[in-house]
């Protein structure tokens, strides 16, 4: 086969058939498809799209470029995928809380890139704790816990890594085709029993619309399901950050506290987490329906199992072996802390989340380019939520920060991020949409 006559075929606006995107992905994955010809690939794809049944393909075949895991385990692989929010660390929470509920969860998870926090960097802020694992560790921790939360090694879905990296530089990460692709292979690598799908809207998300949402949500779901993975998806508000901290060790401070009983489980954080949960223990056989999945994942998460879960598989992944215990003395503190509050009495009426994540990248707590080197101790704490009726003096939000210059800018980003007005806005659901 000839890569050429793939891409002019793709160009016309002809469908490729399923050897050929089988070949092009084993191109991708070898080598023997240029960068140039993979950055042409990517925009045909972009311009012209590809269809349902050549997206299910490409998916497939990018799946099959490199490993694909097979396990022997006694009870249902689930996963997650979130499109990417701020303040979003769901996963953190719903891996033990499946695995105690007798799943098993290989969440295969990425970095943070732009204003959106990664949950591996979530977990790196553990001191000790490493992501990057063999395929045989992760099937050791799976035996041994029952849920992990890794990296992508080198042998999962190869052409994945090497299109996503050059659709980064040729403006073709938004093609739906492409997207659906990338997400699926590293998923369906896993060998995934049941998936569920975060997508979410608003201003602090990528989809900034529920049409642009339902379309993703409907093409991954379809995608998934005619692959054999049972999926759904959520489409989920994103209009302000789902914790009220954003930044990777007070992430996962506000994981403990949830996990500990300190701030209960009647925030979006412990609400969006046993409804993903829910979803999955149903498609996984474990549970009835959604209602009662989510209805175990909240006793698992109330009876203090699942932060013993969790501090086994930090022990599991090099961390402290005693982190239920110790995780408030050993988790990263920025040196300078500034508050920050209201010059004027109103209701929050709107919140920039993309403009609090960049306020976070400029602290040091993440990365624009994939070098950047991160600061697990920085971000915003104590944020104000939507609707939060404010007096002048009271606190918006609490900087962390490195140095007092670089909460000179934070405070900048925040102040601009957060509205204020006289009347309190009328908040939006924390679930718009189901697709099953």
């Amino acid at each position: 086969m000839d890569a050429r006559a793939i891409i002019a075929s793709l160009r016309r606006g002809e469908t490729p058939s399923d050897s050929d995107l089988r070949w092009f992905a084993e191109g991708l994955a070898n080598g023997t498809v240029s960068d140039a010809q993979a950055g042409a690939f990517a925009m045909a794809v972009c311009l012209r799209g590809l269809g349902v049944d050549a997206r299910r393909a490409l998916t497939l075949a990018m799946r099959d470029s490199g490993d694909v895991l097979t396990w022997n385990l006694g009870g249902p692989v689930l996963d997650k995928h979130s499109t990417g929010g701020v303040g979003d660390c769901v996963s953190l929470l719903l891996a033990p809380a499946l695995a105690e509920c007798g799943a098993y969860v290989p969440m295969i998870s990425g970095r943070g890139l732009g204003h959106t926090g990664g949950t591996l960097d979530k977990m790196e802020a553990i001191p000790g704790v490493s992501t990057q694992v063999s395929e045989q560790q992760l099937v050791q921790m799976m035996q041994n816990v029952g849920c992990a939360i890794v990296g992508a090694t080198a042998q999962i879905a190869p052409a994945d890594k090497r299109l996503y990296a050059i659709r980064d530089v040729t403006a073709t990460v938004d093609s739906l085709d492409l997207i659906t692709a990338s997400i699926l292979s590293k998923k369906l690598a896993a060998s995934t029993d049941a998936l569920v799908l975060d997508v979410k809207i608003g201003s602090g998300a990528f989809m900034k619309t529920l049409d642009e949402a339902e379309a993703l949500a409907r093409s991954l779901t379809d995608t998934a399901n005619a692959a054999g993975c049972k999926t759904s998806a959520l489409i989920t508000d994103m209009n302000q950050p789902l914790a009220p901290a954003l930044g990777n060790a007070l992430e996962v401070t506000e994981v403990m506290r949830v996990l500990t009983g300190l701030s209960g489980q009647d925030g979006a954080l412990a609400e969006l987490t046993a409804a993903q949960g829910g979803v999955l223990l149903a498609h996984g056989g474990l549970a009835a329906d959604a209602a009662a999945g989510a209805a175990m994942i909240r006793k698992a998460i109330a009876s203090g199992a699942v932060a013993d879960r969790f501090a086994r598989m930090v022990a599991e992944m090099g961390g402290p072996t005693d982190f239920s215990d110790c995780w408030q003395d050993i988790l990263p503190m920025a040196p300078v802390l500034r508050a920050i509050t209201a010059e004027q009495p109103g209701a929050v009426s709107a919140i920039n989340g993309e403009a609090l994540g960049m306020a976070v990248v400029r602290l040091g707590g993440g990365r624009m380019i994939e070098s950047d080197v991160v600061d697990p101790s920085v971000g915003l704490a104590n944020l104000a939520p939507l609707g939060a009726e404010l007096a002048k003096g009271e606190l918006i939000g609490t900087i962390h920060a490195a140095d007092e210059a670089a909460a000179d800018v934070a405070e900048r980003c925040l102040r601009a991020a957060y509205q204020l007005s006289e009347a309190a806005p009328e908040l939006p659901p924390l679930i718009h949409k189901r697709i099953a």
